[in-house]
């Protein structure tokens, strides 16, 4: 099945319609930078363009960077507040609508690293905030929010984010001890057979991970920043498969 996929981020919107089977873009993804202000119409217009610019008249499946329940924004950190209590999945025409993270994550769970790996998997997505989606034996635990931990006084993710790291300035490697210990935090709440490093700087992994040491796996994701794009085409057509 081929779904398009919308990928809702703090600083773009990106969307390609993917081969569900093969968990791979059809064509060259297009992004366009989010409004501002990142309102719901103004938003909704930049997907509209999106989905017009590849023709697309099937199935979509869209991201958001908060809670989403039953296709309903209940928190709203990294775009504006006045998302929280709108039903993006009507707003989308119908779209299944997801948690950026949660999209990610299985997209790295179904077609990724933690692919017929058993057991817990954490899949962290580090860009404007840190995201979080939690796998036990395959099975999605949706809206963990993990990037809002208490650590050092403060959110995580003001704390070890790549945001934060672009805002201090900070070298790889001193940015590195900061991942590492937002890492052996989550390592010593859930346990996890394996922690799969996502968002944008999965593809300068080679920078900062030889520097983090922890006694689980850590790995980057093996879609990159393609992910949340393939998560949500394939949360639209697991949703398509359930109906029918």
């Amino acid at each position: 099945m081929n779904v398009l996929g919308i990928d809702i981020g703090g600083s773009g919107i990106k969307g390609a319609p993917v081969d569900t089977e093969a968990g791979e873009l059809l064509e060259e993804r297009l992004r366009i930078p989010t409004p501002e202000p990142s309102s719901p119409e103004k938003v909704a217009a930049v997907i509209d363009t999106i989905s017009r610019h590849f023709g697309w008249a099937g199935p979509v499946g869209v991201t958001f960077p908060g809670v989403v329940v039953n296709g309903v924004i209940k928190t709203a950190a990294n775009v504006d507040r006045s998302w929280i209590g709108v039903d993006a999945a009507q707003l989308f025409g119908g779209a299944a609508v997801l948690n950026d993270a949660d999209a990610a994550g299985l997209a790295e769970v179904r077609f990724g690293e933690g692919r017929d790996r058993p057991g817990t998997i954490l899949v962290l997505t580090f860009g404007t905030g840190i995201g979080s989606a939690l796998f036990v034996d395959g099975e999605l635990v949706p809206n963990t929010e993990l990037g809002h931990l208490e650590l050092n006084g403060k959110e995580a993710e003001h704390h070890a984010s790549d945001r934060a790291r672009e805002k201090h300035d900070l070298s790889w490697e001193k940015w590195a001890e900061r991942v590492e210990e937002y890492l052996r935090h989550v390592e010593m709440l859930f346990s996890p057979s394996l922690i799969v490093i996502g968002g944008g700087v999965s593809k300068k992994a080679q920078k900062f991970l030889p520097y983090v040491r922890l006694d689980t796996p850590v790995v980057p994701a093996a879609l990159q920043n393609q992910a949340g794009i393939i998560g949500a085409a394939h949360a639209a057509a697991s949703r398509m498969q359930r109906v029918r």
